[in-house]
């Protein structure tokens, strides 16, 4: 083998890392990193509207902490689950992926259901409304409904995405080829576990 040969061998070309599957990823980290600056924008406003009120009722006393605190380890379990269903489909195992995935999804509903369960008690139980309420600060209905809203809202688009990798994980013949969508929703329902747990500590413990 001549010697040109051999340094032809030996350099390989350089491979670009602007796959499909990164830019995937990189998308999901973009969209994740403005999302993250909506709910801490959400989350600095009820800080300052609660440290500049005067008769800011005392959360424990107007909310359900304890099914709430529920529906946080909820969450959390969901997102373990949603750790096994991405390494079942990494070792290709589609049956345990259906299963754990199926649960992360049943985990979503439950919460949303148990959410518009505490809705419904708050609403016309404790008569807490957006502007009127009995506790005191007329904000603090408006800004409690905004930022659980908010994130009901990223839990029921949660579940649908989870919904959809599972149906198009279903269809395909080589699991092999979905772990990048399937790490992708992964991030997203972390993301909204993660969240959940801010909200939970601000809202309701503080």
């Amino acid at each position: 083998m001549s010697q040109t040969a051999t340094m032809e061998h030996a350099v390989e070309p350089a491979e670009t890392p602007l796959t499909p599957e990164s830019w995937g990823k990189t998308g999901m980290w973009i969209f994740l990193a403005g999302d993250a600056m909506s709910f801490g924008t959400l989350l600095a406003g009820y800080a300052i509207i609660r440290s500049s009120s005067t008769n800011w009722p005392v959360p424990a006393n107007v909310l359900g902490i304890s099914l709430t605190a529920f529906m946080t380890f909820l969450l959390i379990c969901s997102s373990v689950t949603m750790v096994k269903s991405l390494d079942a489909i990494k070792n290709g195992d589609k049956s345990g992926f259906r299963k754990f995935m199926g649960l992360t999804i049943a985990g979503g509903l439950i919460f949303l259901a148990l959410q518009a369960y505490e809705w419904n008690e708050l609403i016309n139980h404790k008569n807490l409304g957006l502007s009127e309420n009995p506790f005191g600060a007329r904000l603090f209905g408006t800004t409690f409904y905004m930022i659980t809203g908010f994130h009901g809202m990223h839990v029921t688009g949660g579940v649908i995405y989870l919904a959809f990798v599972l149906a198009a994980v279903h269809k395909r013949n080589y699991a092999g080829d979905c772990y990048n969508l399937v790490e992708n929703v992964g991030l997203y329902w972390h993301f909204v576990d993660l969240v959940w747990i801010l909200v939970f500590t601000f809202v309701y413990l503080l």
